[in-house]
């Protein structure tokens, strides 16, 4: 017993020994990995390596949590599709992704498993700390305490998600689990909050007026209001919290935007665009921090806020290429403003069919094709990387499903968003990644065509045929080869209002919309069915709408969505009038992605010398509030823009006019159409959807290629 007690003690201290020694050996090997994986350094983020610091140009993208059939909260992006992501973010030359908040445990585990694979090109993480913005508004007070419990709560487990030390419990709206996978050589910065709404800045700044200035072990500040004591002190807790716990120190910054920049815009006029300050000027590294530094990050677009496109120092700026820029000229004034480097931690343009804001030279938030999408996001990296900023991160990598646009929020059912593709709203179009399925190729072929005519006939019109995806309402028309004339499509959606007239024809069924296709192309729609109209006219007064909108009135107008409210200019003493433009125009062109030729921008093409027509109309653009559900606004005249019906589905004809004919299906009796035959769909719960790399993708791929 004594012999084997004696055996046992030697036993015990070997394997206590090779624990301490392999702990030793582990912790060493973190430290040159993990304890410290970046700095700023002259104006850039450099990487710590075996070989020491080496700086780099930050390319890359934000990526959010949202797939289609889900919105983030529910942290349903899987870590196949991780992984998959990663590799195309990888082959595009990119070398960084920011994100905002948590995600769940698949995404650390596929960006370790991307870097081991890939050791001599890894993805680096910009990693944001997310602040809840409905606390931020409600209480207008970031000192108060349930927002900061939450707030530092959340810190704490990204802290320990990203070193793969955390068990996070189930909560609503936000990723948990168990996080194993240990990346925190390859976070390379913390990014803390949102964009800054000015009312919460302005009454904090109020309700803790002379608060002291923060003095920290990390961070302290100089000149600076309660707010931004605020963030040192949030950026105290993120710092002390990591390093404290894992030896670890990385770079610092906070999230800011165009709206609570510090520089003055003699252009604004508006309540929100210049009113408060958050400067990141006042905020200073201390201690160890100092040798790790910190950094401004901002999102600025081309086209908003609208003092970007009247503030003459801007938009008549000339940029390294010798044309006037107002984005490039903003950037020379950001950077000049302040002593740290700056980060563009969001910019992009959304290549959607909805428009929002224009830009003087084009750089528009909406209308613009996938191909324009990457040449002028492009441009602007370009400029960012001239006007001396560290780099810039593309919003974003993948579209949106689940978002929101001021000028088309009124006309879908928020509680849907992302069960369906909205081309009309240009916020669910800004990513890289596309997620529509194009069930037919709109190229003038119709050889994908499936669904069975809903007529046929053997005189000039031989066929008219629908069919649908979760983005558009598809259409078909096969006639006599050679016919040039004109072609309108009547539909009927909305039972009890509508005209009873179309092409000059009295109609069976009251019509809501016409899809005329001719030499200038478009979709109008029934006065008393007139969303914008109705919204802007009669209800805001902000254009002309005389008398009361009546059904089966015979008028059809145009379809117009608001760009502008009316702007006053400060510095010209000049009042810009209201804007808006047509989004019912169609415009022709092949628009099948796997087609040459193909422009994201085109709705129909016309094969007329073999007698085909396919068109593609937006679901929004003809009323749907949600097609999966088969909801479309209501009487919007009675009930208001929230009105809702559920249809059973659109009756719809074709009337063929021109080159000495006039035809129609159906056949038209004594000069009247007959009732139109109905195209009915089932609903759906999750929308189907496929992964397809925007045309903008490949142009980026090649400008992060060409920028060290």
């Amino acid at each position: 017993m004594k012999k084997t007690l004696w055996l046992t003690i030697p036993l015990v201290l070997i394997i206590t020994g090779l624990i301490t020694y392999f702990t030793v050996f582990a912790e060493t090997e973190r430290e040159a990995h993990q304890m410290q994986p970046a700095r700023v350094h002259d104006g850039m983020i450099e990487l710590n390596s075996s070989d020491g610091f080496s700086p780099i140009t930050i390319k890359g993208v934000n990526m959010g949590m949202a797939k289609p059939g889900h919105f983030p909260g529910e942290a349903a992006i899987t870590e196949d599709e991780y992984h998959r992501w990663f590799e195309m973010i990888g082959a595009m030359n990119a070398n960084t992704v920011r994100v905002y908040t948590l995600h769940p445990p698949g995404f650390y585990q596929a960006l370790k498993d991307y870097n081991k694979d890939h050791p001599e090109a890894p993805v680096y993480i910009m990693h944001g700390f997310w602040a809840d913005e409905d606390k931020m508004h409600a209480d207008l007070d970031a000192f108060e305490e349930e927002l900061n419990e939450e707030f530092e709560t959340d810190i704490r487990h990204i802290i320990d998600a990203v070193h793969g030390n955390a068990d996070i419990p189930e909560t609503p709206g936000k990723a948990h689990g168990k996080y194993k996978a240990d990346v925190s050589e390859y976070v390379i910065s913390w990014m803390l909050g949102v964009e800054w709404f000015p009312p919460f800045v302005m009454e904090t700044n109020k309700k803790h007026a002379g608060t002291d200035e923060f003095d920290g072990v990390y961070y302290s500040t100089e000149d600076a209001g309660p707010f931004e004591h605020w963030l040192a002190k949030k950026m105290e807790f993120a710092t002390a919290y990591d390093h404290e716990n894992y030896g670890s120190l990385r770079p610092m910054s906070f999230t800011n935007w165009v709206t609570t920049d510090l520089l003055d815009h003699p252009a604004d006029s508006s309540d929100m665009e210049d009113v408060v300050s958050v400067d990141p000027n006042k905020i200073h590294t201390e201690g160890m921090m100092a040798d790790v530094g910190q950094f401004a990050s901002y999102h600025v677009y081309p086209y908003y806020p609208d003092f970007l496109n009247h503030e003459p120092e801007y938009i008549e700026y000339v940029d390294h290429r010798g044309e006037k820029n107002n984005y490039a000229g903003y950037l020379r004034d950001l950077h000049e403003a302040h002593r740290l480097p700056v980060l563009i931690a969001e910019f992009g343009l959304p290549a959607s069919r909805g428009m929002t804001h224009r830009n003087p030279f084009g750089w528009n938030q909406g209308f613009i094709s996938e191909t324009e999408q990457g040449e002028y996001v492009s441009s602007m990296f370009e400029d960012i990387i001239h006007e001396g900023m560290m780099g810039g991160l593309v919003f974003t990598w993948q579209d949106e499903w689940f978002k929101r646009t001021w000028n088309t929020m009124d006309y879908d059912n928020p509680d849907a968003r992302p069960y369906w593709s909205n081309a009309q709203t240009n916020e669910e179009q800004f990513g890289l990644l596309s997620f529509d399925t194009h069930k037919i190729g709109v190229d003038g072929d119709a050889g994908d065509w499936e669904e069975d005519p809903m007529y046929e006939d053997d005189g000039m019109i031989k066929s008219f045929a629908m069919d649908h995806d979760e983005r558009y309402l598809y259409f078909k028309v096969k006639h006599d080869p050679g016919f040039t004339g004109d072609i309108e499509i009547p539909l009927d959606i909305v039972p009890g209002q509508g005209n009873h007239e179309a092409r000059g024809l009295e109609t069976a069924d009251a019509v809501d919309f016409i899809i005329r296709i001719n030499d200038e192309s478009r979709i109008v729609v029934d006065d008393y069915y007139d969303f914008f109209k109705v919204q802007y006219g009669h209800g805001l007064g902000m254009i002309d709408a005389e008398g009361e909108p009546e059904k089966d009135s015979g008028e059809y107008n145009p379809i117009r969505y608001a760009l502008s409210k009316e702007i006053y200019l400060p510095h010209l003493d000049e009042i810009l009038p209201f804007e808006y433009y047509e989004t019912g125009l169609l415009r022709e062109g092949i628009a099948n992605p796997e087609a040459e030729g193909y422009d994201s921008l085109n709705d129909y093409y016309w094969n007329r010398e073999d007698g085909v027509l396919e068109i593609r109309i937006p679901w929004m653009l003809i009323g749907a509030r949600d097609p999966s559900a088969r909801e479309f606004i209501g009487d919007i005249v009675k009930d208001g823009l929230d009105a809702s019906v559920d249809i059973d589905g659109i009756k719809a004809g074709v009337i063929l006019t021109g080159d000495g004919t006039k035809a129609s299906l159906p056949g038209t009796v004594d000069g009247e159409l007959p009732e139109m035959s109905m195209y009915k769909w089932e609903g759906w719960d999750l929308p189907a959807y496929e992964e397809r790399l925007k045309q903008s993708y490949f142009i980026l791929k090649d400008t992060f290629g060409e920028i060290e």
